[in-house]
């Protein structure tokens, strides 16, 4: 039996490795907890995002409120920007957006632990109320839900809602993106009459990645354990996908009123090396709810060739050329991919450089 005090202290020292080992396996990650008052405070602006939509489909005309943005009667595109640090490639965004007031609304939600500088430019004045974020938990949920909401109550012409990062750029000019996601849609002869009063919102598809056959669905499936997603997400409607999407009014409608997946999605991971919430709840809501108005693949392209630890390939200033450009645009699609990430704050100038005459030449 080890009983001198230098033996056990020789069991002591072994044991500190083994329990490294074992403590991810035993304890809950470190996410950071959604506070009562945080998820009370979205389900008001939820419930008010989809109380006044409704009431403006009854009547088909726009109410009169605040607006963060132009009022000009006309489909528009709302950025949805979720950013954690600076907007360092503002104005790369100025430049994209100019001369297209009447068409976009900008929101941005900004970490408020991280001190995020607001720029002057098109994005004064778009900061929404925002909450504290952390990489692969529910509160990056929270946050694109909140941006839903947010432009959803702010201008009833917001048609197309476009989630991006702060590493994100454009890869078109802003006529070709608009014309792209405006393009006339297929008519869906299944809808019933009443439903086409907005047409805009019923019939353009959301620009989403849904995938199924993953090698690592199941792990992610059972992140929070075996059963935990039962039984309202068995494991043939799981879905994954990329955390960045344009979606139509319809479609951020039904993110925004969802209250059953939400409870399942928010429960916190015990494996923490598969538990990407953000890339999990929004492919899996809208496959349940209308998997036949989704493109089933995004519009933003990233780079996963040589990722480390679930963050895809960063381009640096050395890589920036009109060729990449070019090279970032190409799908397998029927469309051209409209942004890009991620890109280190130092490409700016050489993204600057080539904006006139390769990112927006269409």
């Amino acid at each position: 039996m080890v009983s001198s005090p230098f033996a056990i202290s020789a069991v002591l020292l072994l044991s500190i490795p083994v329990l490294f080992l074992l403590a991810p396996r035993v304890l809950p990650p470190r996410e950071i907890p959604i506070p009562p008052l945080d998820e009370a405070d979205d389900l008001a602006l939820f419930r008010r995002a989809a109380a006044l939509d409704s009431s403006r489909s009854a009547s088909n005309l726009p109410s009169s409120f605040a607006h963060l943005g132009a009022t000009n009667p006309k489909l528009k595109i709302a950025f949805l920007f979720l950013t954690n640090s600076d907007l360092h490639f503002a104005p790369l965004w100025e430049q994209f957006f100019r001369g297209n007031e009447d068409l976009y609304n900008i929101y941005v939600h900004a970490d408020p632990t991280a001190q995020v500088a607001n720029p002057a430019g098109v994005f004064e004045d778009r900061f929404i109320a925002a909450k504290k974020t952390q990489r692969a938990s529910p509160t990056l949920i929270s946050a694109a839900r909140r941006l839903l909401a947010t432009a959803l109550l702010d201008d009833p012409y917001n048609s197309f809602f476009a989630i991006l990062s702060q590493q994100c750029i454009p890869l078109h000019s802003f006529k070709f993106v608009h014309s792209t996601l405006f393009a006339p849609p297929r008519v869906n002869s299944a809808l019933p009459v009443e439903s086409t009063r907005m047409p805009v919102r019923l019939r353009y598809s959301s620009f989403i990645e849904i995938l199924s056959n993953t090698s690592s669905l199941w792990k992610r499936y059972t992140a929070r354990g075996r059963y935990a997603m039962l039984p309202e997400v068995p494991f043939s409607r799981f879905r994954v996908g990329s955390q960045f999407f344009i979606l139509t009014r319809r479609h951020a409608l039904v993110v925004v009123k969802d209250r059953l997946l939400w409870k399942k999605f928010k429960l916190p991971c015990w494996s923490s090396d598969s538990c990407y919430p953000e890339e999990h709840y929004f492919p899996t809501l809208l496959s349940m709810a209308d998997p036949n108005g989704c493109t089933h693949y995004t519009l933003t392209r990233v780079n996963w060739t040589g990722s480390t630890h679930g963050h895809p390939h960063t381009y640096r200033p050395a890589e920036v050329s009109p060729e990449l450009i070019y090279r970032l645009r190409q799908s397998n699609s029927n469309h051209s991919y409209l942004f890009a990430r991620k890109f280190s704050p130092d490409c700016l100038q050489p993204l600057m450089n080539i904006a006139s005459t390769a990112i927006f030449q269409d």
